[in-house]
């Protein structure tokens, strides 16, 4: 039996690797061997061990799939929140900008209303007139 499961384990590999010529003396040993009645054992059992192996690989496929599944989907919530902080940055920067323009306007404003006031109101070096006049003729009496 030792021979058989070498055999069987020999054409497997031949048959991933496509090597015809390594199958086809497989094949010629085994009928030589154990009879060509008996050939099907080999292929029934080659094709079991590549259906075994084949599932397999289907399942480490899988679970790589969903391994990369899993990575992608963290950084896909790591992007979002790297997202949502620039745009919570962004809202920060532009509510500053909106207060400093707010707060220019609001500047600008009270500037033009002093501005205003000293137009409406123009204020005088001396408070009163009177005084004024009575200094201009002092001082003339004077000189």
């Amino acid at each position: 039996m030792h021979l058989k499961n070498h055999l069987i384990e020999v054409f497997k590999q031949a048959s991933l690797e496509n090597n015809f010529l390594l199958k086809e003396n497989v094949v010629l040993k085994w009928v030589h061997r154990f009879g060509i009645d008996s050939l099907n054992d080999l292929l029934i059992h080659s094709s079991l061990q590549k259906e075994n192996q084949r599932e397999e690989e289907n399942q480490e496929q899988i679970s790589l799939i969903d391994d990369v599944h899993e990575e992608n989907q963290e950084q896909i919530k790591l992007e979002l929140l790297k997202t949502f902080e620039n745009i919570e940055e962004t809202k920060w920067e532009s509510n500053g900008l909106e207060t400093a323009s707010i707060n220019e306007i609001s500047s600008k404003k009270q500037n033009s209303n002093k501005i205003n006031q000293f137009t409406e109101n123009p204020k005088l070096p001396l408070p009163y007139i009177k005084n004024l006049r009575k200094w201009i003729n002092n001082d003339k009496k004077a000189s």
